[in-house]
Formats: C-alpha cells, structure tokens, sequence
C-alpha cells in the first residue's frame, strides 16, 4: 500500500528545523494563490448576477458541481504528485522528484483526453444526477459544452503545481496560480460584460486561462529538470513505482470523491428548496470555498514539510509541522470568520442584485461565517496526510465522516430546513477533524519507528 512508504523507508535520518517563519514562507504564496481561486468564482456569479436571473447563477453552480466531481476526483495529481515529490526531496533522490513528475503528467493527459470525448454522457448523469430542468439545466449545458474543452489543461495545471510544491517552491506556485486566475478574471469581464456572450463568456475565459498557464507551467518545469538526474524510461515505468503510486491515487480518489459527493449533495438538497434558495446556497458556499482557501495555504505548507519528514526519516520535525500549523489555521480562520460578520451583507449585494438572493443569503450568512473555524483541523490534517501518502486511512476517515454527514443531514433538515441543511455541514467538517486527528496518533509509531 502508499501510505506503507514510511513505514519501511530505509537510509539515514536527515534531521532538519521547522519553524514558524519556514512554515509562513511556504503558506504565505499559496494563501495569497488560493484565496484568488475562489474569487474566479466569485466573479463568476457576480458577473452573471448582474443579468438579474437567479437560474444563470443556480445553472453556473450545478455545472461547476460537475467540473468538481471530475476535477476534484482526480485532486491526487496534485496532492499525491506534492507527497511523493516531497518525500523524494527529503530523501534527496532528485531522479525520483523527475519520475513523479513524468508519471502524473502521462494519469492527466489521459484522463483530460478522456473527459473531453466522453462528455456527453458525462453531462447527461452529472445533470440528471443534480435533478434540475427548465432554464437552470439550459445555463448549465452551456456553461458545461464549452469548459470542458480545458480538461488536459486543468489537470495537467495540477500536477504542475503539486510538483513545485512538493519541491517547496511555492513562490512558482502563487506565480502560476495568479496567471490562471488572473487570466481568468480578466477574460471574464471582457467576454460577458465587454462582448455580451453570457453564460458562454464565463465557460470560454476559464478555457482561455487553464490553456495558457498549461503552457507556461510546463516551460518553467522543464527549465528546472537537470539533466544530471534525468530518470530513465525503466524507472519512469518501473512496476512497483507505478504500482504504489496506483495505490496511492485510487485511495486519494475514493477520498476526492468522497468529499465532492458532499458538496454535490448539499447543492443538490439546495435545489429542492427552490432557486431563490440554491441561488442564496451558491452564493454562500463562496464564502466557504474563500475561507477554506486560507486554510489551504497553511495545508500546503503541511503537505511538503510533513512529506519532507517522511523521506528524511524525521519525527520531530513532523510533529512540529502539525502543532504550527493548525496554530497559524486557528488564527487565521477566526479573523475570516470576522471578516464575514462584519462585511457579508455588503459582499453578498456585489454578487447579486436580485432582491429575493440578497434576503434568503443575508438569513444564512451566520451559517457560512462558521464554517472556516471549524474546518481548521479538518483542512490540516488533510495536508498532513498527503504529505504522508497515508492514503488508505485517509480514504477511510473521510467515508466514515461522511456516513456522519448524511446522519446529521437526515435528523435536522426535516426540523430545519434549510438551515439543518448547513448545520449538518458544519458536522461533516468536525467529524473529519476528530476521525483524522485520532488515526494520525495510530500512524506515527508505524511511519517513524524508533
């Protein structure tokens, strides 16, 4: 198994000092990237918003459910590629950190290819799955038809940034990161504000940007590759390397999937509340995506410096890095949550100017201010655990949290509505936070044996 890596890692320990600063430096570029992300979003339905037609929002949504269930079923080409690539660095095997990238990149093209000629019964079950029709199924086969030309692009883009990384370069990141959604931001406004395309300008400018950092990214890989550790053929495809890493991604995927049905589900259960409500629910799932992009800042950190301490053979420094980085999460974490306090009204009439939107999100907006505090451990222990490649169990904890979550949602909704429906949510975050914590406490003594 993947996450078996560390346990049977052989070759000296290699001692090295995490710090507060060393885990800012590394968090600081990727917060600063992945808090752009969700402002691609953001953009999104504040652009189509200004049409004044909940269905354009709610049809955006759905399809972006969709993009997720596939693009986020695939996550580990960049999380997996980020812990193997890291573990490579910690043991200082600089052929291996080129055999990861080489391996992720042949997964992503393939099933970018695949997902791009098999669409149209993708789209079918993705929508029937999501129960919508009328003008809200009509916005988002459009949105769906044209952004799923981007796929080798997007995924190749993650296995691009899960490799620079698990190298710790995470200032390469933020400069890709910020080229895509940059990209994006401005193609955006341009295509549907600019030359009225509508739903179809949202879709084309995401196409647009995922090409174009596709491109860049790879030239900056390339020109970082040194010929003095170019793996061979044999070692790019050898057996057991290809074998651990199809245990590693099978698990990761089971995981991503496992994570995407949640939120596919709370959309899904959004809708049976009318589109005033699924419109309002978009909205604020925004602002969890936003908060949560903080946190994943501080992940990323997690993921290289714990993957770090795993090839070099080093517990204290893995110990470290769980300890200051669920700090710097609950820091951060409190001060989003402020922030949406206090301005989340003002945010939530830029994104909308339907007046039936604005109410129903002001009444929930308390519901989504809580969701970055208690997402905190949820988000690093993730990290922790790509680092780690300890896939199988992350695999399991979140089954098991999300058997919690579907419990949670089927008590309170019937009692609260809507409002049950965010509260079960919140238990799905907390329950991911225990059930990881408690295993990683079993896996220590089995990865850093004395």
């Amino acid at each position: 198994m993947a996450e078996d890596l560390g346990r049977r890692a052989a070759g000296p320990v290699r001692p090295f000092t995490v710090t507060h600063a060393g885990v800012l430096k590394l968090a600081l570029p990727m917060t600063l990237a992945y808090i752009s992300t969700p402002l691609v979003g953001v953009v999104d339905t504040a652009v189509i918003g200004q049409l004044g037609q909940a269905a354009l929002i709610g049809g955006i949504a759905v399809a972006a459910i969709i993009f997720d269930l596939f693009f986020t079923t695939f996550n580990f080409l960049r999380g997996g590629t980020t812990g193997l690539t890291a573990q490579a660095l910690g043991a200082e095997d600089r052929a291996e950190e080129q055999a990861v990238l080489f391996r992720a990149l042949l997964v992503a093209i393939v099933a970018g290819t695949l997902m791009v000629l098999l669409r149209a019964p993708f789209a079918a079950l993705g929508f029937g799955a999501m129960g919508v029709d009328g003008e809200v199924l009509a916005a988002g086969r459009l949105y769906f038809d044209v952004r799923v030309l981007s796929s080798p692009f997007a995924l190749a883009n993650y296995v691009i940034l899960g490799w620079m990384l698990g190298r710790g370069r995470s200032g390469t990141g933020l400069a890709l990161q910020t080229l895509l959604n940059g990209t994006n931001i401005g193609l955006n406004l341009l295509f549907v504000l600019g030359l009225g395309w509508g739903v179809a300008g949202v879709a084309w400018a995401t196409v647009a940007a995922e090409v174009a950092t596709a491109l860049v990214g790879l030239g900056l890989a390339w020109r970082s590759l040194s010929p003095a550790h170019r793996p061979s053929a044999a070692r790019v495809f050898d057996l057991a390397k290809l074998k651990r890493t199809a245990a590693l991604n099978t698990d990761m995927m089971v995981r991503s999937f496992s994570l995407l049905f949640a939120f596919a589900f709370f959309t899904r259960q959004s809708a049976q509340f009318g589109p005033e409500i699924l419109a309002a629910n978009a909205i604020l799932m925004h602002f969890f995506m936003t908060g949560s992009y903080f946190l994943d800042g501080l992940a990323a950190a997690a993921e290289h410096l714990a993957g770090r301490a795993v090839g070099a053979r080093y517990r204290p420094a893995f110990e470290r890095t769980v300890r200051l980085t669920i700090g710097w999460g609950l820091a951060v974490s409190t001060l989003v949550a402020a922030l949406y306090v206090l301005a989340g009204g003002a945010i939530i009439d830029l994104m909308t100017t339907a007046p039936e939107v604005r109410e129903a999100a002001r009444a929930f907006l308390p519901w989504a201010a809580l969701t970055p505090p208690a997402a905190v451990v949820a988000f690093q222990m993730d990290g922790i655990f790509i680092g780690a490649t300890w896939s199988r169990d992350m695999r399991n904890m979140m089954l098991l949290s999300v058997v919690i979550y579907l419990v949670a949602w089927a008590a309170l909704v019937p009692v609260w509505g809507n409002h049950g429906l965010w509260a079960a949510l919140l238990v799905f975050l907390g329950a991911r936070s225990l059930t990881f914590r408690w295993r990683m406490r079993r896996l220590l003594p089995r990865t850093f044996p004395a």
